[in-house]
């Protein structure tokens, strides 16, 4: 059993009971606590899930797991995703995964929100050793990105498989690479207010537990 498996498997068996509401994450991590989900699925619980993007909800529903619109729904019991940075106040750096917009959609429905990462993930400082990952608007995405550049950052158009990536939401993400981010709430206000950004991927006093693996096969928990 790997580390990201580990952690994953711990937040399901700790936080998931039957009859919930479960919000499923998006990227590697959070795939194996969506596979542990569809066991409890199959061993009987009754539950209900809103997922983070349409990977996320393909895999669910391939594991045998109820999906609904997150409208659906008043709220949501828990959210079990993984994170890119984690400083020791679990504020978070998400989004390399590319559905950091309805991830924090859902997380802000959510009455718990458990964050799964080996310890790889843990910073001191966020920014150190992920990019920013920033949604933005298609149109007129370059001129965002000077205004993103502004802020002090280098910011380079996400490509995957040799095409400009697009989210599930039809827009462009730009990864930010700043030297390190001091003042994440500052910065975030900033970003925000920039014309043709949708959001950013600082999730700021979302997390209610990080769950961390190490690879010894232990396991902690902030």
């Amino acid at each position: 059993m790997n580390v990201k498996q580990i952690a994953a498997e711990k937040a399901v068996d700790d936080f998931v009971k039957d009859g919930m509401i479960v919000g499923l994450g998006t990227g590697s991590t959070a795939y194996y606590a969506i596979k542990r989900v569809g066991e409890l699925v199959e061993k009987g619980f009754k539950l209900t899930c809103v997922a983070t993007s349409v990977q996320t909800e393909k895999i669910a529903e391939e594991c045998g797991i109820t999906v609904v619109d997150l409208d659906d729904v008043g709220y949501i019991d828990v959210t079990i995703d993984g994170a890119d940075e984690v400083d020791p106040k679990m504020q978070l750096i998400k989004g390399l995964g590319g559905a950091l917009l309805r991830e924090k959609i859902v997380a802000s429905a959510s009455r718990e929100e458990i964050i799964i990462v080996d310890d790889s993930k843990l910073v001191d400082t966020l920014g150190t050793r992920s990019p920013l990952p920033v949604e933005v608007l298609r149109f007129g995405h370059l001129k965002t990105k000077k205004a993103l550049e502004k802020q002090g950052c280098i910011a380079t158009l996400r490509v995957k498989d040799g095409e400009t990536f697009v989210t599930d939401g039809g827009n462009h993400i730009y990864d930010c690479r700043f030297e390190k981010i001091d003042n994440p709430f500052f910065l975030e206000s900033r970003i925000n207010v920039i014309p043709g950004v949708v959001d950013n991927g600082l999730f700021l006093n979302m997390a209610t537990s990080v769950i961390i693996s190490s690879p010894d096969g232990k396991v902690r928990m902030m």
